[in-house]
This record gives C-alpha cells, sequence and structure tokens, in this order.
C-alpha cells in the first residue's frame, strides 16, 4: 500500500471537510508516476497553517480509512453520508459526520479520534483551540 496525504487549499475540498481520503485502484501510479502493486490512499487536508494541525488531520483520515478498508466500508458510502449530513447540516450545529449514530464509519471515526486525542497531548496541542481552527474553516 501506498499513502500520499496533500495540504490542499480549504476552497479545493470535494465537499465541506477538512480531511478527506480515497483509495485508487490497486496498481496504480506511485510518487514519480512509477507503478505500485496494491491500493493508494491520498488523503487532502485543508491548509491550517499549522503543521501540527494538519498532521493530526492527516493521521485521523489515515487510522479512519485503513479500518474502513479492512473492515470492508466503502469510500463511497462515507463520502455518500458525509455529502447527506453536510447538506442538512442545522445551523450553529459543530458535530463532525463521523459521530453520527447513523455514520456507517462511526467506529473507525470514533478510534482515530482517540489516537488523534493522543498525539495532541504529545505535541502539546489544546484541543479546544485546535478544534476551534477546524470547526472555522
Amino acid at each position: 500500500m501506498h499513502i500520499y496525504i496533500d495540504t490542499i487549499a480549504h476552497s479545493e475540498q470535494r465537499y465541506p471537510t477538512v480531511g478527506d481520503w480515497q483509495f485508487t485502484a490497486e496498481g496504480g501510479g506511485g510518487q514519480r508516476g512509477t507503478p505500485v502493486e496494491g491500493p493508494v490512499l491520498h488523503i487532502a487536508v485543508s491548509e491550517m497553517k499549522n503543521a501540527d494541525y494538519e498532521f493530526l488531520v492527516g493521521l485521523h483520515e489515515m487510522i479512519e480509512a485503513y479500518l474502513c478498508h479492512k473492515r470492508g466500508i466503502r469510500e463511497e458510502d462515507v463520502t455518500a453520508f458525509d455529502k447527506m449530513f453536510e447538506a442538512h447540516r442545522a445551523e450553529g450545529n459543530t458535530d463532525e459526520p463521523g459521530n453520527h449514530i447513523l455514520a456507517p464509519y462511526r467506529k473507525e471515526h470514533f478510534f482515530a479520534t482517540s489516537i488523534e486525542r493522543l498525539v495532541a497531548a504529545e505535541l502539546n496541542v489544546d484541543w479546544n483551540e485546535y478544534d476551534k481552527t477546524v470547526v472555522n474553516l
């Protein structure tokens, strides 16, 4: 497996999210166009002008994506749920789609958040400030 994490402008995300992941088919192009075996995971993280914050989002997405992959939860289903959640988001609601009880990847999202919080503490990142930055994008 090959994993690529890119920081992009928030406006370039596929939908309103700070982190997004997609798998491409096995045998896709690797770094510098070399062929690779196995799936390729692409993660897009919104630029926040804070390397720790961007790292934490990328880490969360990598863990969530891999767990979904291992458990047969399709990216298409995760993305469809996220888009539906965002389309029906109540004003003032700052919940993450993965927290919703009907999210097909809820368990994977919660585990990824647990690891994200542990690493944030190790980096001396104030979780409330970090969360505020993510929510305000």
